[in-house]
C-alpha cells in the first residue's frame, strides 16, 4: 500500500478510496488519469527509441559496433581404425557492423589444436580464415556481398555451429560429397523473390582436385581454402530455399565450373544437391541427397565422374534439453565404377543441452560397405 501511494501519490488505495469524500475521490481520479496518460508517452518514448537502435541490427546493436563470437568441439572416437581425443575446432568469430546496411563477417579457426610448422608438412592441425565478407543491404529483400565466404549449398555447410546438429561428427555424406566445410572467394547476390522463397547466387573460385595418385578426382581434395587458389575456372553456384511453413525448409543447391582441375585436363563438373529440414514440436527429420557428374575420361576411368550420396536423419527430444537420433548415410566417390565402392554408416545417439548453446554427444557407429569402422563417438561442443 504505501508503495502504491508513492508510485501514485495522488490516487487513493483501496480502504482509503473508501472513506474519501465524493468530490475528493473525483478529483484523485482525474490526477490518477494523468499520471497514467504521462506513463503511456514516457513508455511509447521508450519503445521508439529502442526500435531506432536496433533497426540496423540483427540482434538488437547499434551501427558502428563490433561483435565477438565463436564454437568449439572437442571429439573422442572410439573405432575400428583407432582411438583418439581431438580437439577438432576452435573458432573465433569477429564481425563488425559499419552501418545499418554495411556490415562485415569474419570466422578464424584452429583445426586440431596445433598448428606446427614441419619439414614435410605434417603438423596435425591448421589455422584457416573460413570467412571475411562485406555484405550490404540495397532493399530490405536484396543484398550483395563480396570476398571470402561459405559456399550457399547442403545443410550443414552454412551452419554447423556443434549445439546446431546431432551426432558427435558431421555426417559423412556432407562431408565427403559436398565437401563440407566449403569456402571460396568471391561476390554474390542473395534475396527474396516471395515471402517464404528465398536464392542465393555467386560467383566465385572454384575447386582444384589432384588429376593423379590416390586422390585423383577426389571432390573433398580440390578445396583451395582461397589461398593463393588457382582462379582460371571460375565456380557459378545457385540455390533455392522455401521456408514458407513454420520449421520447414526445403532447397535445392545446383553449381558448375567448366574445369574442376584449372587447365591441368578440362574436367567440367556439376553438382546438384537438394534437402529438407523439418522441425515440429518434440520431432525432426533432416533429409540430403547430392551428386556430382564430372565430364572427362580421365575421370571416367577411375570411376570418380560419378560421385554421389544421401543420408536420412530423423530425430526425437522427449524432454526439452534431450534429442535422440538416428541417422542413415551412403555415399561413393566411385560411382561411375562397375565395383562395389559405396560406403554406408549407421549412427544412433543422444546429444544433452545443458544450455542451448552448450552440448554433450554421444552416437554408436557402424559402418559397412567398401568401408568398415565401427564403434562409439562422444563430443562436446559449445558457440556464443
Amino acid at each position: 500500500m504505501k508503495q502504491l501511494r508513492q508510485l501514485f501519490p495522488s490516487a487513493c488505495i483501496a480502504t482509503a478510496c473508501a472513506a474519501a469524500a465524493p468530490g475528493a475521490l473525483a478529483s484523485d481520479i482525474e490526477d490518477l488519469r494523468g499520471e497514467i496518460e504521462e506513463l503511456r508517452s514516457q513508455l511509447d518514448a521508450t519503445v521508439t527509441l529502442l526500435e531506432e537502435q536496433g533497426s540496423g541490427t540483427d540482434h538488437g546493436h547499434s551501427a558502428d559496433a563490433s561483435t565477438l563470437g565463436g564454437y568449439g568441439e572437442l571429439h573422442y572416437n572410439n573405432l575400428d581404425s583407432g582411438s583418439e581425443l581431438d580437439f577438432h575446432r576452435f573458432v573465433l568469430f569477429f564481425g563488425h557492423r559499419f552501418s545499418d546496411r554495411i556490415r562485415f563477417a569474419s570466422e578464424l579457426e584452429l583445426e586440431h589444436a596445433l598448428a606446427e610448422d614441419t619439414d614435410n608438412g605434417s603438423g596435425p592441425g591448421a589455422v584457416e580464415l573460413e570467412q571475411a565478407v562485406v555484405e550490404f543491404d540495397i532493399t530490405d529483400q536484396f543484398r550483395v556481398r563480396g570476398g571470402l565466404f561459405l559456399v550457399p549449398v547442403g545443410i550443414l555447410n552454412e551452419t554447423h555451429e556443434p549445439p546446431t546438429f546431432y551426432g558427435a561428427e558431421r555426417n559423412p555424406v556432407e562431408k565427403n560429397i559436398i565437401p563440407t566445410t566449403w569456402w571460396e572467394g568471391g561476390a554474390g547476390l542473395a534475396g527474396e523473390l516471395a515471402p517464404g522463397l528465398a536464392y542465393d547466387v555467386a560467383v566465385t573460385s572454384g575447386l582444384k582436385v589432384p588429376t593423379t595418385g590416390s586422390s585423383a578426382y577426389k571432390i573433398r581434395n580440390g578445396r583451395q581454402k582461397v589461398a593463393e587458389a588457382s582462379a582460371e575456372s571460375l565456380a557459378y553456384t545457385a540455390k533455392l530455399a522455401w521456408t514458407g511453413l513454420p520449421g520447414v525448409e526445403l532447397a535445392g543447391s545446383v553449381q558448375y565450373q567448366e574445369d574442376i582441375t584449372q587447365g591441368a585436363k578440362d574436367v567440367s563438373a556439376t553438382l546438384y544437391e537438394v534437402h529438407a529440414v523439418i522441425n515440429q514440436g518434440p520431432f525432426g527429420l533432416r533429409a540430403l541427397y547430392a551428386a556430382w557428374n564430372l565430364d572427362g575420361n580421365d575421370p571416367k576411368a577411375s570411376g570418380r565422374n560419378k560421385q554421389n550420396g544421401w543420408y536420412v536423419e530423423p530425430s526425437w527430444k522427449p524432454a526439452p534439453k534431450v534429442g535422440l537420433f538416428a541417422r542413415y548415410s551412403a555415399w561413393d566417390n566411385e560411382a561411375g565404377s562397375t565395383a562395389d565402392t559405396e560406403n554406408k554408416q549407421t549412427n544412433v545417439g543422444v546429444n544433452f543441452w545443458p544450455h542451448e548453446q552448450v552440448v554433450l554427444k554421444a552416437d554408436l557407429q557402424h559402418q559397412g560397405g567398401a568401408g568398415d569402422d565401427d564403434g562409439f563417438n562422444l563430443g562436446v561442443g559449445y558457440y556464443f
